[in-house]
């Protein structure tokens, strides 16, 4: 019996995750994404994933740069997780207002106010349906114990930790 996408997509939105901005920077542009599709691999090397849907932007950059960012949000980032997330924004300037810097290891932009941050170098691409997944072994990485809960999906939309 086959599955359509519809019922898919609801099963796996039963499944709560949290909420990243991951950036990447060609040249002197920077990319950045809103991304829920992000998982740590492993500890032994230090490796983490983000999937990347193939005909996005973002995904070009990614892959050729092979150095990308990973911001964690807090509750109170939903208005730059929608932005991030709006297929029509404006490539250039997109984190303008944004308080952001750059990271030490890769020079991409993580976001000020972020509970985590890493920064990643792309260590192998893997096919994935409609996606890539694109693997990374994380470079830099900093916390924040001074924000608010997580910014999470679950069903469809937003929610707070």
């Amino acid at each position: 019996m086959a599955v359509d996408q519809g019922t898919f997509r609801r099963a796996v939105g039963r499944f709560a995750t949290g909420i990243c901005v991951v950036t990447s920077r060609e040249g002197r542009l920077d990319h950045a994404m809103t991304v829920n599709a992000f998982t740590s691999v492993s500890l032994d090397p230090l490796l983490v994933l983000v999937c990347v849907e193939r005909e996005a932007r973002f995904h070009d950059a990614v892959v050729e740069a092979g150095v990308w960012g990973v911001s964690v949000l807090d509750s109170g980032h939903r208005p730059v997780a929608d932005w991030l997330a709006n297929r029509g924004r404006p490539l250039i300037g997109q984190l303008d207002r944004i308080p952001h810097h750059r990271g030490p290891e890769t020079d991409v932009a993580l976001l000020d106010e972020a509970v985590a941050t890493l920064e990643c170098r792309t260590t192998a691409v893997y096919p994935g349906g409609d996606h890539n997944i694109v693997l990374g072994e994380v470079v830099a990485a900093d916390v924040c114990d001074d924000r608010s809960g997580a910014l999470l999906y679950h069903r469809g939309a937003y929610r707070q930790l």
